[in-house]
């Protein structure tokens, strides 16, 4: 019977990612609360309430992190918080920040801190957000405050979460507030906010010039459902530039690319110290005359996938080791900023952790940078649209008590990170059907 264990490097970074409106708890002053009052904008009518209560007790969280072994863990701040109004900071909101941060480092774990993901305080919101190219002074401006007054307790920065989602699912889709569909503001929306990020890039290394600064960026694969298709690989073509390669383009060759017309943006190259990779899975794309909505797109699955609960898609780790190589054409750093699935029952995320990070490993051994593994999430929490539907943590959580019971998986991420490495046990004991596949004769 073969034997092999995959190690990984010395100080690896293995952590967790959060992010602030899904985890803190009544964060009331912000478009996502208001959106999620709104009928039928939330599946099932859920909304976030206390969420996981992380802002009256996140060190609760902090203490099982640290417990499991890991040393990093991504959060994002709130900006309704910070600036409730136009131009008033709330000093109280930055100190708890600050007691979270500093609550962090004791107990072993390096905070990576988000400054956007996804939420706009609702003053912000009114003035149209995003769409406004006003809303990039604001940012800074919200920025400088946050570095210069949390800045001793942090190195790693990442200016914005998947800027590309944010403007799909925003203005194209019409799934995630205001709940547009008009592609037109989906191009300027993704503009705007990657001037921001270089904007706010530049800022960050004015006020903290040993500051790493990045972008996490949703890398999903849009293969051609039939290859030998050619309009199958087109439309799979025209989806992978507007959603992946218009964002690098711009920061990092500091040129728009279609969706987003032609042309240079200078001020944006090389805004990346280095890049963040959420990965979760991928979509098969074939062509459809009747589908001018989606660019003449249809997005269908493997014939012989295994599916994701809630509909999520296909349990697809190769894609982890594809995306990695892709950025590397960057070379950069690389952290994968999120990775995980939903799983209520915790049937399929033993294997699909085991099988990511095993991809991971792979990539590892051609000395491709790989910093760190944020692995999404900790805690079951608010999942935007979907609401609690789709459960993502290594810990069970019931929304309406807080109370959290360890899935297995929390104690299979706890015996890599310990170990540094996946071995032949682990896999016997939590996924024996991989050892053929991960320990081939």
């Amino acid at each position: 019977m073969p034997e092999a264990t995959f190690h990984f490097p010395p100080g690896f970074k293995w952590g967790v990612a959060t992010a602030s409106h899904q985890v803190e708890g009544n964060n009331t002053n912000n478009q996502w609360w208001e959106w999620e009052q709104q009928e039928g904008r939330i599946k099932q009518g859920h909304t976030s309430g206390r969420a996981c209560d992380w802002w009256e007790n996140a060190e609760a969280d902090f203490d099982r992190a640290a417990a499991m072994g890991l040393n990093a863990l991504r959060l994002s701040i709130e900006w309704s918080r910070v600036e409730p109004e136009p131009g008033r900071f709330d000093n109280a909101v930055l100190e708890r920040y600050r007691e979270m941060l500093r609550g962090l480092q004791q107990r072993g774990l390096e905070p990576m801190v988000t400054l956007h993901h996804f939420s706009n305080p609702l003053w912000l919101e009114q003035q149209g957000a995003w769409i406004n190219e006003g809303t990039i002074s604001y940012f800074v401006r919200y920025v400088e405050r946050i570095v210069k007054l949390l800045g001793d307790q942090v190195t790693l920065w990442c200016t914005i979460n998947e800027p590309n989602v944010y403007a799909v699912m925003s203005y194209l889709y019409g799934l995630f507030p205001p709940g547009q569909r008009d592609f037109k503001a989906t191009r300027v929306v993704l503009q705007n906010m990657l001037k921001a990020h270089g904007a706010a890039y530049r800022a960050i290394h004015r006020l903290q010039p040993a500051a790493k600064v990045g972008l996490a960026h949703n890398l999903r694969f849009f293969d051609p459902a039939n290859p030998r298709s050619l309009l199958d690989r087109l439309v799979a073509s025209v989806l992978d530039r507007g959603f992946n390669r218009a964002t690098f383009d711009a920061v990092w060759k500091g040129w728009w690319s279609l969706p987003m017309g032609f042309g240079p943006a200078w001020s944006l190259r090389h805004t990346l110290d280095w890049v963040g990779l959420n990965y979760y899975t991928r979509d098969l794309v074939a062509f459809d005359r009747g589908a001018k909505e989606t660019l003449f797109s249809r997005l269908t699955h493997a014939p012989d996938a295994e599916l994701l609960d809630g509909g999520y898609g296909e349990l697809y780790p190769e894609g982890l080791r594809r995306a990695i190589k892709r950025l590397w054409r960057m070379r950069l750093p690389i952290y994968i900023t999120e990775n995980g699935i939903p799983d209520s029952d915790d049937d399929q995320r033993p294997a699909a952790l085991l099988l990511h990070l095993h991809q991971l490993w792979k990539i590892l051994q051609n000395n491709i940078p790989v910093q760190g593994y944020y692995h999404w999430t900790l805690v079951d929490n608010f999942e935007w649209a979907e609401g609690w539907t789709l459960p993502f943590g290594l810990i069970e959580m019931d929304p309406a008590t807080g109370i959290r019971i360890p899935r297995p998986s929390a104690d299979l991420y706890t015996a890599i990170v310990r170990g540094n490495a996946i071995t032949p046990a682990l896999l016997d004991a939590y996924a024996p059907r991989l050892r053929p596949r991960i320990l081939p004769d």
